[in-house]
């Protein structure tokens, strides 16, 4: 059992830039791959940057450019750094861990990208 926590989003005017976290609590030594997904307004799910447990990095095409994905395996904490926020990127932003087995979400957070 994993428990994912996300934080971090909020309304922040466009060129602006935002960190969001998600804690992860439970069975976090059953944890291979962790990785961000995000949900924007009346659109599907989409595949944004996911991290290995050795850290190597995958981007969507679109986040290459503006979007890094880290972790702190001391606190159990994913990381997704995003610079020179747009419009576009208003969406929920989720959280997932994978087991090979099993995959967990968190709930979401919300980030608004708006003058």
């Amino acid at each position: 059992q994993v428990h994912l926590v996300e934080s971090g989003g909020g309304l922040v005017q466009p060129g602006g830039a935002l960190r969001l976290s998600c804690v992860a609590s439970g069975s976090t030594f059953t944890i291979n791959t962790m990785g961000w997904y995000r949900q924007a307004p009346g659109k599907q799910r989409e595949w944004v940057a996911t991290i290995t447990s050795g850290a190597e990095t995958t981007y969507a095409d679109f986040a290459k450019d503006r979007f890094t994905i880290s972790k702190d395996n001391a606190k159990s904490t994913l990381y997704l750094q995003i610079d020179g926020l747009k419009p576009e990127d208003t969406a929920t932003y989720f959280c997932n861990a994978d087991n090979t087995q099993v995959n967990y979400w968190g709930k979401g957070t919300l980030v608004t990208v708006a003058s």
